[in-house]
């Protein structure tokens, strides 16, 4: 099995895990969700932070990938951009400061969706106007 190879799990141990006879370790479960080439860390996450509906509404998506790298890189980009600040924040921030980058994604996807457009005009013009 190439699962339980990747995984570096036998594959009678990988089989009982999966039937749900024997319990992952950590490491065991995060290997062999990379073995099935899922964002490992996002889903664990995920599953920590939203009770697991959204590490497994959100498997293999291009969306776990991005809460995977946004976490990776979000304490760096905060230090760098907050500087010394980074020690006024309040946890009541949280719940607003989630929707504010909710919305400036949602700005960013429809910003890039309107360059699209505008862009398969451009192209389509001129190629009608080539071949008129």
């Amino acid at each position: 099995c190439d699962i339980a190879r990747d995984a570096q799990i036998h594959k009678d141990a990988l089989r009982r895990v999966l039937a749900g006879e024997r319990s992952a370790s950590l490491g065991e479960a995060l290997r062999i969700l990379a073995a099935c080439g899922v964002a490992p860390n996002a889903h664990l996450l995920l599953f920590l932070v939203s009770g697991g509906d959204h590490a497994i509404a959100w498997l293999q998506s291009d969306l776990a990938q991005f809460f995977e790298d946004f976490s990776g890189e979000l304490p760096s980009a905060l230090e760098r951009v907050l500087g010394n600040q980074v020690y006024d924040v309040k946890p009541r921030w949280a719940k607003g400061t989630a929707h504010r980058v909710a919305r400036l994604l949602s700005d960013h996807i429809d910003e890039l969706e309107r360059k699209d457009a505008l862009l398969g005009d451009v192209f389509a013009g001129a190629e009608g106007g080539r071949r008129g």
